[in-house]
């Protein structure tokens, strides 16, 4: 299995099985499954709305379909080394398009937020994904209201390029992002 590993954290992408687990057990056994410490993640509704909803209607299907390249379809656990627990997700949002790009996301627990976590995950996901030469551009979304997540874009490199409205339930107002390879 491919793990990345920072000062801190450690990366773990989750193959078909573990999705399914996660859908029909829950994280309880999830984290027993990778031997993690049991930390329920407390995130606003929109964030667990949108992660039920990735879980169900993206990473499941994508990773059935791309057993071999799931890593680009999935959620990857980031670990806190110190507490052996999952405080948060990152992902990708499947392989380089025909225009090389793929989009980044994140969330993290509220718990464990401000503490530079999500810059390092970032980070190394970013620089494993920039591994592949057909990746040249990585975008990103983050509300308008979300400054945290947005230091974490810049600290990143990524550039802002735009502001939009999600047709969800209740629109949702965003910033684009962009980082080149380099």
């Amino acid at each position: 299995m491919i793990k990345l590993q920072t000062p801190r954290l450690t990366l773990i992408p989750l193959h078909h099985e573990l999705l399914l687990v996660w859908l029909q057990s829950g994280r309880k056994d999830l984290e027993k499954m990778l031997d993690l410490q049991p930390n329920p993640w407390n995130l606003e509704l929109f964030y667990e709305q949108e992660t039920r909803q990735a879980l169900s209607d993206y990473w499941i299907p994508q990773t059935a379909k791309f057993p071999l390249d799931y890593y680009w379809y999935t959620n990857w656990e980031i670990i806190l080394n110190t507490s052996s627990c999952s405080v948060g997700g990152i992902g990708l949002a499947g392989l380089p398009d025909n225009e090389g790009t793929t989009e980044i996301g994140y969330v993290i627990d509220e718990k464990f937020r401000g503490l530079g976590i999500a810059t390092e995950a970032v980070k190394a996901l970013a620089d494993w994904a920039f591994l592949d030469s057909d990746l040249q551009l990585l975008r990103a979304e983050t509300p308008v209201d979300n400054e945290g997540s947005q230091r974490v874009l810049e600290k990143n490199q990524f550039q802002k390029t735009g502001e939009k409205n999600l047709p969800l339930e209740i629109p949702l107002q965003v910033f684009t992002w962009e980082r080149l390879r380099y």
